[in-house]
């Protein structure tokens, strides 16, 4: 592997499995001197820290809805091991019903938009406090959604949260791109994670067979590996001049809505 992140501090929320767990893999294998895994999900978090490596991974239990504990998350981080250089704001849910507009339950929605959206603002605000501080022309990257740029028949408050974040990244990347911090964003389609397996009661295959046909791309399957090849790409030099961007992984599947 070559060393795109060699001698990073890196923080990943959502890190104890699916597509956290992934790019914590992917940040290892490029170098990455630490990345600290925060998560509400304290024994897989902790899963991910023995498999990469305690010399180089750690976990930190953090909720992202409590703006304290992102802030504590990122300040600990800075005490233990001198900068932040890459944020990767990934914890999320989805909806838990499939509610239209006429049927929307607010109080359901606001549990979604406090993870989804005031989780993610939290991650970027402090993550970029830090990297201004430090003067450390960072990264900040967002997991986001092909729901971001399409419209929903059903799971409208999942839908408003994804383009919600793709505010905040844009808005975020022209404040302080004069920092020299990059902002983007990832946007996959179904992925076969532990997360939406279980939302779907099926396994990871099923899941795949369920979406492919909505692809435009055939051969390939989108896996959570892809997803943390685009996340790894816009967290190194390798996008050195890309910032406000959402990049899209889906095999084609935003061609078909």
């Amino acid at each position: 592997m070559s060393n795109k992140l060699e001698g990073k501090i890196a923080i990943i929320t959502g890190g104890a499995s699916g597509i956290g767990e992934a790019a914590a893999h992917h940040f290892a294998a490029h170098g990455a001197q630490m990345i600290v895994i925060a998560d509400i999900q304290d024994e897989l978090g902790q899963k991910v820290v023995e498999s990469i490596g305690s010399h180089k991974c750690s976990f930190m239990h953090c909720d992202v809805t409590d703006e304290e504990q992102v802030k504590n998350l990122v300040q600990s981080t800075v005490q233990n091991y001198g900068r932040l250089d890459i944020m990767f704001g990934n914890a999320g849910i989805f909806s838990s019903s499939t509610q239209t507009v006429l049927e929307l339950d607010l109080a359901q929605f606001d549990r979604l938009f406090n993870i989804n959206v005031r989780g993610m603002a939290a991650c970027v605000k402090h993550a970029a406090r830090a990297m201004v501080e430090l003067n450390v022309r960072g990264s900040i990257v967002c997991t986001a959604s092909v729901a971001s740029s399409t419209a929903g028949e059903m799971n409208t408050d999942y839908f408003i949260t994804k383009h919600a974040v793709l505010g905040l990244m844009r808005s975020a990347s022209k404040q302080l791109g004069v920092h020299g911090i990059r902002v983007n964003s990832v946007s996959p389609s179904a992925v076969g994670t532990p997360l939406l397996c279980g939302y779907f009661g099926k396994e990871v295959e099923e899941v795949e067979q369920t979406y492919e046909p909505y692809t435009r791309l055939k051969g390939v399957v989108l896996k959570m590996k892809h997803v943390a090849d685009a996340v790894l790409f816009l967290a190194s030099q390798d996008s050195e001049l890309i910032t406000g961007h959402d990049l899209v992984v889906d095999a084609g599947y935003h061609l078909v809505y």
